[in-house]
């Protein structure tokens, strides 16, 4: 497996667990981080031997306390727009990624980091957890897609209140609110998120694939082309072997053994 300077790389069974490990800096995206997950999820694009990823951060402080400042400091608008635009790519790769990907929120999630974790398909948070969108504290936006997930996770309104204010919400807010989808004692955290990684792993992978991607395609057409979207992926999957060994273990009262095809 490639060795990364700022990622922890682990594959048990079918879940590859990620972890970024820049403690000291509490886990910031910096830019070589950032090229390093974009270099990580494209190289994993077609392993078809990962059914389900499991993203955290090092520690029990933080998940990603957000972007590097001294990085932020030098910005001008020429490479304010690249380092945009290379945060923007690596958030999309991750939402598109073929496989579901879990975000295991241990600590802060700011700035960047809330971003990395709205990227991901399902949230499952430390009772610690932070959650925040502090970027006008630095006179600057959120650059990393913020402005759009967030509105689209929560609502018009409470986004607007979290960017505009800078304020810091406790996970149980950030559950309340629908930005994270479980929230767990910190010492059931990893056991819960693997539970759930080996669940998804269990099903069927063709047809948690077509899910995934129905559900973020759908969520930028109206609901007709999304239903026309969903009755062709339908049809696509019954011509399936899993189709088939799905079906067949359901009657036979057994467990299902697909194989992706």
């Amino acid at each position: 497996m490639t060795e990364y300077k700022n990622l922890v790389v682990e594959k048990k069974d079918a879940i590859l667990i990620v972890k970024i490990n820049r403690e000291r800096a509490l886990n910031a995206l910096n830019k070589e981080t950032v090229a390093e997950l974009q270099q990580l999820f494209s190289f994993h694009w077609t392993d078809d031997s990962i059914l389900c990823v499991l993203l955290t951060g090092a520690g029990e402080k933080s998940f990603v306390a957000g972007a590097d400042i001294p990085e932020l400091a030098d910005l001008d608008v020429r490479s304010g727009a690249d380092l945009s635009a290379k945060g923007l790519y690596l958030m999309k790769t991750i939402q598109n990624f073929p496989k579901p990907v879990i975000a295991v929120i241990n600590g802060f999630a700011l700035g960047g980091g809330c971003e990395l974790a709205m990227s991901c398909d399902i949230r499952l948070a430390s009772e610690k957890a932070k959650f925040g969108q502090p970027e006008v504290n630095l006179g600057v936006i959120p650059g990393y897609g913020g402005t759009q997930r967030l509105p689209r996770l929560v609502g018009r309104g409470k986004a607007m209140q979290l960017i505009l204010t800078g304020d810091l919400i406790s996970a149980p807010e950030a559950y309340r609110i629908g930005l994270v989808d479980e929230v767990y004692p910190p010492e059931q955290l990893w056991e819960k998120a693997m539970a759930m990684a080996e669940t998804i792993c269990s099903r069927g992978p063709l047809a948690v694939a077509a899910a995934k991607e129905c559900i973020n395609r759908g969520l930028d057409i109206n609901l007709t082309a999304g239903c026309d979207l969903e009755k062709a992926t339908f049809a696509t999957i019954c011509g399936s072997g899993d189709k088939n060994e799905g079906m067949e273990a359901f009657l036979e009262k057994r467990k299902p053994k697909f194989t992706g095809h």
